[in-house]
């Protein structure tokens, strides 16, 4: 449909009437439509890729937000469609637990690295940034100080609780891991030792979660 500006939309937030979260709604000429992936800046050629496969052979009516630091991708819904808990263009896809905790094994390693090479200043100003992406995206039961300290610090692989994110928020989450870690580093060396944390998981689940993350337009920064 559209490539806009941020100046020519609103973004707002409405409660999931069936989940306990904040759902981001941007509306534009009378018409609403929910978060579907978020690319960097760097990544132009990807989002709209991305964009125009919904839009051209899938048929999605999508918008294309592009900003200073990212560009996101947004498919029409009603609002009266999330009662009824319908998908809007993958949207609303609910994350395999087993994608949450390994999208949690490399936010771990890369605060773990940061602590360890940088120092403790930098992981406090890590967990800072972390926290505003938590926020400004808002990841359900990722929104105070206690919630962040558990993420960081539970054992994915034995906690009886994770978040209930979904496939968007952990999109999200991998491009600003990426985004953050090379602003830290200065290179994406972080991203192999990130990836070697997932050495964890069973042989299956690495398999399974390689599998989702390289079909993905972020597969390629991950390797």
């Amino acid at each position: 449909m559209f490539i806009l500006k941020r100046q020519d939309v609103e973004i707002t937030s409405i409660q999931h009437p069936k989940r306990d979260q904040q759902i981001p709604i941007l509306t534009y000429q009378g018409q609403t439509f929910r978060l579907i992936s978020v690319f960097n800046a760097s990544q132009e050629e990807d989002a709209k890729t991305f964009w125009r496969d919904l839009t051209d052979n899938q048929g999605k009516a999508c918008v294309l937000l592009e900003e200073p630091e990212r560009y996101s991708v947004w498919g029409k819904i009603r609002i009266e469609q999330l009662a009824a808990d319908t998908e809007a263009g993958g949207g609303d896809t609910a994350a395999t637990p087993i994608y949450i905790r390994a999208c949690l094994l490399m936010l771990q390693a890369l605060y773990i690295d940061i602590e360890d090479l940088l120092g403790n200043r930098q992981a406090g100003l890590f967990q800072k940034d972390i926290a505003e992406v938590f926020k400004q995206w808002r990841f359900p039961q990722a929104d105070s100080p206690d919630a962040l300290k558990y993420l960081l610090t539970v054992d994915p692989l034995d906690a009886a609780h994770i978040p209930p994110w979904q496939e968007h928020h952990l999109n999200t989450l991998l491009q600003e891991l990426h985004r953050i870690g090379k602003a830290y580093f200065g290179n994406t060396t972080f991203a192999e030792r990130a990836i070697d944390t997932l050495q964890d998981l069973s042989p299956n689940d690495r398999t399974v979660f390689q599998a989702w993350l390289n079909q993905s337009p972020l597969g390629k920064m991950w390797r």
